[in-house]
């Protein structure tokens, strides 16, 4: 198994997911309500907390429900845990083992509060210390890189989501996302040459807004996983603020801006790079006015709902990176000085 199958293995794998964790997924829902949560407190670390920055996004708006990104140290080296009345305590992570993860779960049983796993690892510590457990049953991943792990947090997230909002149109949305990702596997090939433009490259902006704030951070960090080049990931308002001073001529700028509430402010942005800046611009996205402004133009199918575009998007990402890794001449399933667990305090 390689990481090349991994990322083609995510169509069944999500498909599998939402066959078998709707039961499940309601039950949590129903628990949220009865127990009157007031918010959302969510403890994750690289992938899984790039998931987090989605679920910030999709619960808040989808769901109305405020949501706090919590701080680990806090719990652990500092001893000095918020006090968590009447929330909803979440932690997300492909391998349950993180020891800070699990010390911020554990606070929030201690507090009283309602606990929820997100992992792939059911028998893991953070699944035994949570009142209920989402699998997200991606199977097992031997490379380093997190691919069909992400998306599957990605879903578990969305379909906690729908549960709440009691939405049917959404769980019908849902169901359509296994034959999206089959259509971009379409690109691999293109996607294999694209890499190649940027074989040299050793610095670069990845920019994202609204629900893929998440598919910038996760983009970049594929980037720097693989390919070790010096991927900085902006929200495109935040990159107005200093941040595109960087830009000169050729700068290389991955953008991702499918269609929706912020896409005309990420439009202008690129008109900007490209106009005014001259930047290199990879565009993923699913309206023409953005591909056009593309010297590498990404097209994901039209009629994803905004919503659900960060389980979509990321993956032309994740090819991108898996062969401009190759083009590089690195292994894709060791990158160097990572391991699969990371355990941090």
């Amino acid at each position: 198994m390689s990481l090349h199958s991994e990322i083609f293995e995510q169509p069944a794998r999500l498909e599998a997911l939402l066959g078998s964790q709707r039961t499940t997924v309601e039950e949590i829902a129903r628990a949220i309500r009865a127990r009157g949560v007031a918010f959302a407190f969510l403890a994750a670390r690289g992938t899984s907390d790039n998931a987090g920055r989605y679920a910030n996004y999709l619960w808040g708006s989808f769901n109305r429900l405020p949501m706090a990104l919590a701080t680990p140290s806090l719990f652990t080296y500092y001893q000095q845990p918020p006090l968590l009345k009447d929330a909803l305590v979440v932690g997300i992570s492909q391998s349950g083992m993180s020891p800070d993860i699990l010390a911020v779960l554990e606070e929030g049983r201690h507090q009283g509060c309602l606990t929820l796993a997100i992992t792939n690892a059911p028998g893991s510590p953070l699944a035994k210390c949570a009142d209920y457990v989402l699998d997200i049953q991606a199977g097992p991943e031997m490379a380093v890189a997190a691919t069909k792990t992400y998306t599957a947090e990605l879903l578990a997230i969305a379909m906690l989501s729908a549960a709440l909002s009691g939405s049917e149109q959404a769980w019908r949305d849902l169901q359509l996302l296994p034959q999206w990702i089959e259509r971009v596997f379409s690109l691999d090939e293109s996607l294999a040459l694209s890499a190649q433009r940027y074989r040299y490259m050793s610095q670069c902006v990845v920019l994202g807004r609204g629900y893929n704030y998440a598919t910038a951070f996760e983009w970049a960090l594929k980037l720097k996983e693989l390919t070790y080049v010096e991927a900085e990931p902006y929200s495109s308002a935040d990159f107005q603020h200093g941040p595109i001073a960087m830009v000169a001529s050729g700068f290389p700028v991955f953008a991702v801006a499918p269609q929706g509430r912020v896409f005309h402010s990420m439009l202008e942005v690129l008109r900007r790079l490209r106009d005014d800046l001259s930047a290199d611009l990879l565009v993923i996205s699913n309206e023409d006015t953005a591909l056009e402004l593309a010297h590498v133009p990404v097209r994901l199918p039209a009629e994803i709902p905004e919503w659900l575009t960060p389980i979509i998007g990321i993956v032309p990402a994740q090819l991108l990176a898996y062969h401009l890794t190759q083009a590089k001449g690195y292994d894709t399933e060791k990158p160097r000085s990572i391991r699969k667990v990371t355990e941090t305090q």
